[in-house]
């Protein structure tokens, strides 16, 4: 089963329409959104990226929608097949060692820190 979050953005006039044609649609479960922002986060499920495809341009072309994309993904068969390949007791080693923390590097954004 994949799981997927989508931004749906439409102008703050259109807003009530999307947020009921979303509901409507049977596609996707709508959670939040901003009124003044024309934002509305909705999850869509399938049993393959294929399905979720296909439900994503199905929302695309409700009206008044400007944009709705993929922001996170998630395959509960594919992290069980990495899990496989995983050595969970290795990385909890790694994890229980006398490193420092400012030994550790990090790769990530560190927009901010200062």
């Amino acid at each position: 089963m994949n799981i997927s979050s989508i931004i749906v953005k439409t102008l703050p006039q259109n807003y009530d329409s999307v947020w009921m044609n979303l509901i409507d649609s049977g596609l996707c479960e709508v959670h939040f959104g901003d009124k003044e922002k024309g934002i509305i986060i909705i999850t869509i499920e399938g049993k393959n990226v294929e399905e979720e495809i296909d439900k994503l341009t199905k929302i695309q072309d409700i009206p008044y929608v400007i944009s709705a994309d993929m922001h996170m993904s998630y395959c509960e068969e594919e992290l069980e097949e990495m899990k496989k390949d995983m050595d969970l007791n290795a990385t909890v080693e790694e994890l229980n060692t006398d490193r420092k923390a400012e030994e550790v590097g990090y790769f990530g954004s560190l927009k901010g820190k200062y």
